[in-house]
């Protein structure tokens, strides 16, 4: 058995995530109160007892998936034991900065530091670049990219997440997107808006990169203990400096989830735990994998299918 962790973003959070461990485990408890200190953010109440429009904000949204993402680690580190071997790790867009803190990169603090500023940022490009982003499902992005290149207008519009062979959401400024998901449909896809103010993963949030890098000048970074698969690139990387301008970047570029699970199943993991809340990346695994590739696509975000999750495991 070969495992990776993979650790979900935006768009996975409902009302209530994280609540369990929390109630139930005071090194939980104690992490969520890390990280309400650390943003100056009442997470918890957020996360259970908030409204989902309140909870949405980017930067409400980015801290509070990134601290139950940490919290759903801590109990299946504490459940699994230290001669649990996991081969690598890998977040979708923000949830790579909850990778990075399970490989070792960035200290419990200085991640959360670092999602509530990226959120702060990112919702601001989104008030002086208003934008959206709308999934498109049928074409491969081959395809998508072929009509984008093929777009004149003035509006703004790019693949933003290569999410499964047939699953792209393309990302950008109204008129962009209107002109994209009219070709698009034009070749059977189906276009779905996603619920988002913010044109991620696009020109429209650029502007926020040299602040975003030059904040990062002040953390820390380490070298991986464990091998991080990353969004701009595909690949795994060591040096520390290479990791930090990554990170800056992956804010105005791709999000390459497909190669980055077809990377982990050529290099022989077979076994993927999605860590954090709801199941959207192991539903992904579905579409990604070959037929009659044999994987094992697991996911928990609370103590009971925490025990689900370890008996598929054969762990209890």
């Amino acid at each position: 058995m070969k495992v990776a962790v993979l650790f979900p973003g935006q768009g996975s959070q409902y009302l209530g995530m994280g609540k369990e461990f929390v109630d139930s485990d005071t090194e939980c408890a104690a992490l969520m109160e890390m990280a309400e200190t650390t943003c100056e953010l009442n997470l918890g109440s957020l996360c259970t007892d908030g409204t989902m429009e309140e909870l949405t904000r980017a930067t409400n949204l980015q801290p509070a998936i990134t601290i139950t993402n940490l919290i759903c680690w801590h109990a299946f580190q504490k459940a699994v034991g230290e001669d649990f071997e996991v081969s690598c790790f890998a977040g979708h867009s923000l949830g790579e900065y909850s990778a990075l803190f399970a490989a070792g990169i960035v200290s419990a603090e200085d991640t959360m530091k670092l999602v509530s500023k990226r959120g702060a940022l990112m919702e601001r490009e989104g008030e002086v670049n208003p934008g959206g982003m709308r999934a498109v499902l049928g074409l491969s992005i081959e395809e998508i990219e072929e009509i984008i290149s093929t777009y004149t207008g003035s509006g703004v519009v790019t693949a933003a997440n290569h999410n499964t062979p047939q699953q792209i959401v393309i990302s950008g400024s109204k008129e962009g997107l209107d002109a994209v998901t009219a070709k698009a449909e034009e070749q059977g896809a189906k276009v779905i808006p996603l619920n988002v103010s913010v044109a991620n993963h696009s020109p429209l949030v650029a502007g926020a990169v040299p602040d975003f890098e030059e904040f990062m000048d002040e953390i820390e970074f380490k070298k991986p203990q464990t091998p991080v698969y990353f969004n701009v690139s595909s690949g795994t990387e060591g040096e520390n400096g290479k990791i930090k301008s990554m990170m800056a970047r992956q804010i105005a570029s791709k999000v390459r989830w497909c190669e980055i699970i077809q990377s982990m199943m050529a290099d022989g993991v077979d076994t993927f735990i999605e860590i954090g809340p709801k199941n959207i990346l192991k539903g992904m695994m579905r579409k990604i994998a070959p037929k009659g590739v044999k994987i094992t696509s697991l996911q928990f975000d609370s103590p009971e299918s925490l025990g689900k999750c370890l008996a598929k495991l054969e762990l209890n």
